[in-house]
């Protein structure tokens, strides 16, 4: 399994309270999904040096991310407010949180790939 940078953890993690704080936006009421979302960025980040989308399948991820439809916050986002990952989710909702922080001890309890943490 690849490790992923801390660096890169925390520059999700804050990447996404801003965003959530910045668009009225709150993270899922389940914060293992939220936690495992922003790992899945930051690895994307790390191996790919962008946040493409965790959450769906990629033939080609680098084309992908040239493209830039699916890098987060995605067009779907942007545009609309539609969040596949169920990172950003609207006040209506029902799988909204009231929440729009999560601290990286958070996200590491929560994470998939706590051993592969790298530092």
């Amino acid at each position: 399994m690849n490790k992923i940078s801390l660096e890169n953890l925390q520059a999700m993690q804050k990447f996404s309270e801003t965003y959530a704080k910045r668009t009225g936006t709150f993270f899922c009421s389940d914060l293992s999904i939220t936690a495992v979302v922003i790992e899945g960025l930051a690895k994307h980040k790390d191996e790919y040096g962008s946040p493409l989308c965790p959450c769906r399948h990629y033939d080609d991820k680098a084309a992908e991310i040239a493209l830039a439809y699916w890098n987060c916050p995605c067009v779907p986002m942007r545009e609309r407010k539609e969040c596949h990952c169920m990172l950003f989710l609207t006040p209506e909702n029902e799988f909204s949180s009231k929440q729009q922080e999560l601290s990286l001890e958070q996200i590491l309890a929560y994470s998939n790939s706590i051993n592969s943490i790298g530092h």
